[in-house]
């Protein structure tokens, strides 16, 4: 009797032991097939994303779709056509990288600026995606506004704000634009177009994140207003940047000779600072009315920076190389600071120059100082970081 009880007992404790190992097997089935659905689905959707941005890669730019919030206008090519004349060659007011400039009157009245895309393939499809798509996104009184654009198959248009002045270049140099009516630029706008490009600037590294580099940054892109006032311009080579502190994207190299930063130049690697040389560049411009690169000139003046830069800090020949159209009509005092800023914008390496939020704080006094200006809007209050901030000279410490 107590075997047969013994035999039961380890009977059912075997069947005890075989439940629990078989839920135990049940239950690890499960995990198993849940971790497999899992990991699947997660594949099938980086795989969708790998060809939805393969696909955006291709510069698809003629599907491209921009919704109303963003503020943007879709214009037909029929109203572009009709708004210029027919693209009239009297209507053309200037030229770049894109195409063609044309002015125009919209139905409603509006007088616009319209950029005809030229360039065929894949990089003129991407710079216009990249236009439309940055701008739709900046809101700043010192960036040119894009009112809206017209994607009709191979036929690529961009319809920004009118400036009735034109580009800075062709005052700093009569006879090398379009516009007909090219007028002397003063000191005191020089200083103020110097002021409002550099807030320009200071938008877009410091006030966007991740910040957004202009990557061909140049006195033709700087556009004036019926009261000279000035609007970056021209974002179809930018690149958005790295958010890390000192980082850098590496990117094929792009842009216009004599602006370009020579760390960019020589690596591809590309920083907000490569900007700043470009702007210290058309500082240069602003100072000696030469262009970035004349090779008319003699050798050694043949390039703005190199033949400039050892002249900024003497002011025996500060005052030898300043533009001959300002007709001596200037604060020396003012040239000597502004001159350092350029020095300290086109310095070789890229750490010793200093941030656009520095040398918007090192010009401001020196507009205020020459005259009040009608407002334009304001933009946000950036500061400076502290180990930065002493990079440039205080103005009122400039020798007279």
């Amino acid at each position: 009797m107590e075997d047969e009880m013994e035999y039961r007992r380890k009977e059912r404790t075997a069947l005890a032991v075989i439940v629990v190992l078989a839920s135990l097997a049940i239950a690890s089935l499960l995990v198993a097939f849940s971790y497999y659905c899992y990991i699947r689905n997660k594949v099938s959707r980086r795989l969708k994303n790998r060809k939805r941005v393969d696909h955006e890669d291709k510069g698809d730019s003629g599907n491209l779709q921009v919704t109303t919030d963003k503020g943007l206008q879709v214009f037909t090519f029929k109203q572009l056509h009709s708004a210029t004349g027919g693209f009239s060659k009297s209507n053309v007011v200037g030229h770049g990288g894109f195409g063609l400039v044309y002015r125009g009157v919209l139905s409603d009245g509006r007088k616009v600026a319209i950029k005809l895309m030229d360039q065929a393939g894949k990089q003129g499809e991407d710079e216009f995606k990249v236009e439309v798509e940055l701008l739709s996104r900046l809101r700043s009184p010192y960036l040119l506004a894009l009112l809206g654009y017209c994607s009709d198959n191979s036929r690529k248009l961009l319809v920004y704000e009118f400036m009735a002045n034109g580009g800075l270049q062709e005052h700093l140099y009569p006879g090398s634009g379009s516009n007909s009516v090219a007028l002397k630029l003063d000191w005191e706008n020089r200083l103020r177009i110097a002021l409002e490009a550099a807030k320009g600037m200071e938008y877009l590294h410091e006030h966007v994140s991740p910040p957004v580099i202009h990557r061909d940054f140049k006195s033709s892109n700087i556009l004036l207003d019926k009261n000279f006032h000035a609007k970056v311009s021209d974002f179809g080579l930018a690149k958005l940047g790295s958010e890390k502190a000192g980082g850098h994207v590496s990117t094929r190299v792009l842009g216009t000779q004599g602006y370009i930063a020579p760390e960019y130049a020589l690596t591809g690697h590309l920083t907000t600072k490569s900007d700043v040389y470009s702007y210290g560049v058309v500082l240069l411009e602003l100072l000696t009315g030469r262009v970035p690169v004349d090779t008319k000139r003699p050798p050694r003046e043949g390039v703005l920076v190199s033949w400039a830069l050892p002249r900024l800090t003497d002011r025996e020949k500060l005052i030898q190389i300043m533009d001959p159209a300002l007709e001596g009509q200037y604060s020396m005092k003012e040239v000597i600071q502004v001159a350092a800023i350029a020095a300290m914008c086109v310095q070789p390496e890229a750490d010793y120059r200093p941030l656009m939020a520095d040398v918007v704080q090192s010009l401001v006094p020196l507009v205020k100082c020459n005259r009040s200006t009608p407002k334009i809007g304001s933009s946000p209050s950036f500061h400076a970081t502290p180990n930065s901030s002493s990079a440039l000279p205080d103005p009122s410490r400039a020798s007279g």
